[in-house]
């Protein structure tokens, strides 16, 4: 590689392998991705080229928008405004160089009088508390706070969705009434759609130094290498590399501000906790005791019904309904958001019915341990597109009755119905986090099998292991291709039989009779696959072969 063709970027708008030069970050927000990318590795189709996003922009963008850099007191926000500024993530964070990089960056900002644009939410949140100890050291705390960004904590927050309200009720308020596609920029490693707010539909994943600059400039769309971010004290242009700080001056802080004394001291202290975790009370005794009033955790109930004795057989899959059909790039974040949750999801409303306020809900990850919440979650990310419904979100259509209403309610009723359910998708289904719960969450509703044009690798595994059967469209063949809608019924047999990698054939039944048949590949990739799936999935497997060993 030539180190002098490595270009400065940025990734995004919403997937973390879409590298964009920082000069085409605009173009990136209103169109196809300007770089060409690079081949990536690990899924069924082989490399393909990263670069093949859909178009990202939602909303219309107005001539207004390239003024907001150069109005520095305005509340004004508008396609491309950047609403959320996070130096966050537990990797980016690890490294010293790029956070004094930011504080330094922040000092020459301040001292030249720039400020951080109103409309921006800015964060910060390193993963460890040596970050703090040498940023103190170094004198740069306080240029980090003076533009806003005061410590929140450690760990995982923005990234994860732990983000919390936008600046002000005002400015959320406007984003709804102007359908905004409004941005985040942050140091964290995923940016994936409804990840990070529910309000905010792009994110760009930068250097913390780059976060920074972002913040001041409160907007995309700028070029930060030929455009100011700003005007001084004095009126005059200040552009990023009037800011960037050498690094001859990052060495130099580095070296005398970091110290081996301060990870010893604090790494040898990880596991003490703090005082709540010290004061916690701890039950005893060989199980658990369930409290029933509990939101948080639950006894979950993949045993339920269970058998010491394995099926003999894998049943086929007869008489199936299409409980969500997805395009493309469809992420474990869109299965199984982690985020925020709704008032109006759901798992919102299924709070709301046991007493907790909105303000308490917390996030979906947060509440892992409770299947009420989570099973209400599948499917439930605001940027979910079925195309079984009408609208963004956690909805879809019952069949044959044609009602639409929630996918979790759909799948209730279907189970109700003795249903089987299936989910169809495009490429790379199950893309981005390997979250259990993408493959759990389905695996409750009753789904039986996913077919994709393409799996992710981890998930492709991750449904296996909860017993879901994932099947590959072949010969180049689609949903559309067969002039498939989701209405049909569906039938997959030969499954007593089922071997690795077999070839097996899907029939499909639409409501005036007419059946379509194509072949799918059964990505079940060796005999311990078979076998999960034959078991109903890995824990009742393992909880088979412990009562077996005794």
């Amino acid at each position: 590689v030539d180190l002098g063709s490595v270009k400065p970027s940025v990734a995004g708008p919403k997937r973390p392998q879409d590298r964009v030069d920082l000069p085409m970050v605009w173009d990136s927000f209103m169109g196809p991705k300007p770089t060409t990318g690079i081949p990536v590795y690990g899924n069924s189709e082989g490399p393909k080229k990263v670069n093949d996003a859909a178009p990202t922009m939602v909303a219309t963008a107005t001539p207004e928008t390239a003024a907001v850099a150069h109005r520095p007191r305005t509340l004004q926000v508008s396609d491309g405004s950047v609403v959320i500024a996070a130096i966050t993530s537990c990797t980016n964070t690890s490294n010293p160089s790029v956070m004094i990089a930011a504080g330094l960056l922040a000092k020459k900002a301040i001292d030249r009088g720039l400020a951080v644009k109103p409309h921006v939410k800015t964060t910060f949140a390193p993963g460890s508390r040596v970050v703090t100890r040498y940023l103190e050291a170094a004198g740069l705390t306080p240029y980090f706070e003076q533009l806003g960004f005061y410590l929140v904590g450690f760990g995982c927050t923005v990234c994860i969705g732990n983000t919390g309200p936008l600046a002000t009720p005002e400015i959320e308020q406007e984003v709804k009434d102007r359908d905004l596609n409004v941005v985040s920029v942050l140091s964290g490693n995923r940016n994936f759609e409804g990840r990070i707010h529910p309000l905010v539909r792009s994110s760009y994943l930068a250097s913390p130094p780059l976060v920074v600059a972002f913040a001041l400039a409160g907007t995309v769309h700028i070029d930060l290498q030929d455009q100011p971010i700003g005007d001084d004290k004095e009126g005059k242009p200040v552009f990023l590399k009037d800011l960037w700080p050498t690094p001859e001056e990052v060495n130099e802080v580095v070296g005398r501000a970091i110290t081996q004394e301060m990870y010893a001291t604090e790494y040898g202290k990880i596991f003490d906790g703090d005082r709540f975790w010290k004061t916690m009370p701890s039950p005893t005794g060989l199980a658990y005791a369930w409290d029933p009033s509990s939101t948080y955790v639950q006894e979950p109930p993949f045993f339920q019904n269970f058998s010491a004795t394995p099926p003999a057989r894998i049943p086929d899959i007869i008489g199936a309904r299409v409980l969500v059909s997805v395009g493309d790039s469809v992420t474990t974040d869109h299965i199984s958001p982690a985020g925020a949750i709704p008032a109006a999801s759901p798992a919102g409303q299924y709070l709301i019915s046991k007493g907790v306020k909105p303000v308490d809900f917390n996030q979906y990850g947060t509440r892992r341990g409770n299947h009420e919440v989570l099973i209400r979650g599948t499917f439930a990310n605001i940027r979910l597109r079925n195309t079984l419904a009408d609208k963004e979100g956690w909805w879809t259509r019952h069949f044959p009755s044609g009602e639409e209403m929630t996918i979790y309610d759909a799948a209730v009723r279907y189970q109700k119905e003795d249903v089987p359910l299936l989910v169809f998708a495009g490429r790379e289904y199950g893309s981005g986090s390997s979250r259990d719960w993408a493959a759990k969450g389905p695996n409750l509703m009753g789904v039986r099998a996913a077919i994709a044009e393409s799996f992710e690798r981890i998930h492709r595994s991750n449904l296996v292991m909860m017993g879901i059967l994932p099947l590959e469209f072949q010969g180049g063949e689609t949903m559309a291709s067969l002039g498939l809608t989701g209405k049909e019924t569906f039938a997959v047999r030969g499954l007593d039989k089922l071997s690795p990698r077999a070839s097996l054939t899907v029939e499909a039944t639409s409501a005036d009779g007419k059946k379509t048949s194509f072949q799918v590949l059964a990505r079940v990739d060796d005999p311990t696959d078979v076998e999960y799936v034959r078991q109903g999935g890995i824990l009742q497997q393992v909880l088979r072969e412990r009562i077996a060993a005794g």
